[in-house]
């Protein structure tokens, strides 16, 4: 990871002065890395010899880092891991553009990898993330968002990419489909496990946990499954208040604590964690599959991790 973080630092620089003052207060914000950790432990799994994971991994983080420039204009979000948002700073427009110049960075460090079935899945992944944010768009505001809705949304949205970053390793190590597959299938699973963990934390975690403002999904307009579970189950005037809330857009003091309140009524938090639960067990029973070794510790670790951040 050392070396990865060298790779951004250095790819994040342009002779344009706004594009790595505005890579470098997100990239150096802090972040768990954990996309970028899935390549380079997948490539190690399965005995790589080479640089290109290091490259690999450093694409990914780019392409996230990406995402989320272009998601806090979306969202107009002000916060980002603790710090004012890119887009508060310099604006809408610089922050798209260099969202933009990552992209392209982390497409070019694909190519010097010289593998095209690992550039053919990035490529695809930076394609389905895309249409994950138009998905959201479909869905934001909209209390009617059922819950396969919603799950489409962050497959496309969050856990493609870690499915992705997880199935280049056996990629550049030439392992067989069976490998490649176990790959992708935890890093899937994972992926919906994490972003239901940050669901639930809106609701009920710190806002140093978050690196946001708790109940900024709620402010925003977002739905996300713990509101689709307390729609579902609510009465009418229940329904009312969500409408009024999340379509309406007429958020008022103490609607946030009444927000909560409806949550752990209807068990929305709880049973939201719960799915989280299922989803790690998945990318657990993925790990069945793969050589035997510390590396599947490890990994196992990085479900662990996710799911105690609620516990």
């Amino acid at each position: 990871m050392t070396e990865v973080n060298e790779l951004i630092l250095s790819k994040a620089g342009s002779n344009v002065e706004l594009i790595p003052e505005i890579a470098k207060h997100l990239i150096s914000s802090g972040g768990k890395r954990l996309r970028p950790m899935l390549t380079l432990a997948f490539a190690d799994i399965f005995g790589y010899q080479g640089n290109g994971h290091v490259t690999l991994a450093a694409s990914v983080e780019f392409m996230h880092t990406a995402t989320l420039l272009h998601d806090d204009v979306v969202d107009e979000s002000d916060m980002r891991r603790g710090k004012l948002a890119a887009r508060k700073l310099w604006g809408n427009q610089a922050s798209v553009l260099v969202g933009d110049y990552l992209l392209g960075q982390a497409f070019k460090m694909m190519v010097d990898v010289g593998s095209l079935e690992a550039l053919h899945i990035l490529s695809s992944a930076s394609a389905v993330i895309a249409e994950g944010e138009v998905l959201q768009l479909g869905a934001a505001k909209n209390i009617a968002t059922s819950e396969a809705d919603y799950l489409r949304v962050i497959e496309a949205k969050t856990a493609a990419l870690f499915a992705a970053a997880a199935e280049v390793g056996p990629v550049i190590a030439s392992q067989n489909a069976g490998m490649k597959q176990a790959a992708r299938t935890y890093g899937l699973e994972l992926g919906y496990a994490f972003q239901l963990v940050d669901d639930a934390l809106d609701y009920g975690g710190s806002s140093a946990e978050l690196g946001k403002d708790v109940g900024d999904d709620f402010r925003e307009g977002k739905i996300t499954l713990p509101v689709v579970f307390a729609v579902a189950r609510g009465s009418d005037e229940d329904r009312a208040f969500w409408k009024r809330c999340i379509e309406g857009e007429a958020v008022e003091d103490g609607d946030l604590e009444q927000a909560i309140e409806l949550l752990k009524k209807y068990d929305a938090l709880s049973d939201t964690v719960l799915r989280a639960r299922e989803y790690g067990d998945k990318a657990l029973r993925a790990l069945d599959a793969l050589p035997p070794g510390h590396h599947n510790d490890a990994l196992a670790d990085a479900v662990a991790f996710c799911i105690a951040r609620v516990s």
